[in-house]
């Protein structure tokens, strides 16, 4: 029972340091923020953050990759549950992004404007992850255009257009803003469609 007990104490507490970190990296950028910082916005001593991260390099990549596998989990099940059909995969993977975006805005802006700032070894799992993310998208987008259902000449640039003003999403809403979710996802899907010169099939 105790060694759960701690098991769960440790988690919380790495759970803590995060969510300060993302906090701060939204308010002061990754590089405007030290350690310290993060330790105080968790509630615990500057060397107690050491025994849950070796570096702030350490919770940057956790942060990414908390990021990106929240957001894939999301596109990927959303795929699974749609008609199957090119336009339906779209519409539900657009859905998912735009959903992922505005329920876990601050996770989404440090994964959207932090990239340049990840090194070492880890930098190369965080690019796999989002590589992934974007292979999700134009596989659906390509099928679509083998099978007539999407008209665009440019898939891959259409591709990109459809993530990157998805992600843009979480630099601009707010909850207290004229739209709801649902009503954002709406109108990006019709976007996305247009994008991708949906034919109708």
């Amino acid at each position: 029972m105790g060694t759960e007990n701690t098991g769960r104490a440790q988690s919380n507490g790495k759970n803590d340091v995060l969510d300060s970190a993302v906090r701060l990296f939204n308010e002061q950028g990754y590089h405007g923020t030290s350690m310290r910082d993060i330790a105080k916005g968790a509630e615990i001593t500057a060397a107690s953050i050491y025994h849950h991260f070796a570096s702030k390099q350490e919770i940057l990549q956790s942060i990414m990759r908390r990021a990106l596998q929240g957001a894939l989990a999301m596109t990927r099940t959303a795929v699974l549950h749609s008609d199957g059909t090119p336009a339906g995969q779209l519409e539900a993977l657009v859905r998912a992004w735009v959903h992922f975006h505005v329920s876990h805005q601050l996770d989404a802006v440090v994964g959207a404007t932090e990239l340049r700032s990840v090194e070492g070894p880890g930098r190369e799992l965080v690019i796999a992850l989002r590589d992934e993310q974007e292979s999700l998208f134009r596989d659906v987008i390509l099928r679509g255009v083998e099978q007539s259902a999407f008209a665009t000449p440019y898939p891959h640039e259409a591709t990109r257009t459809v993530i990157s003003s998805g992600q843009s999403i979480c630099m601009w809403w707010r909850p207290d803003g004229p739209l709801t979710p649902e009503e954002l996802a709406d109108r990006y899907v019709t976007v996305a469609l247009a994008t991708v010169e949906y034919t109708g099939r």
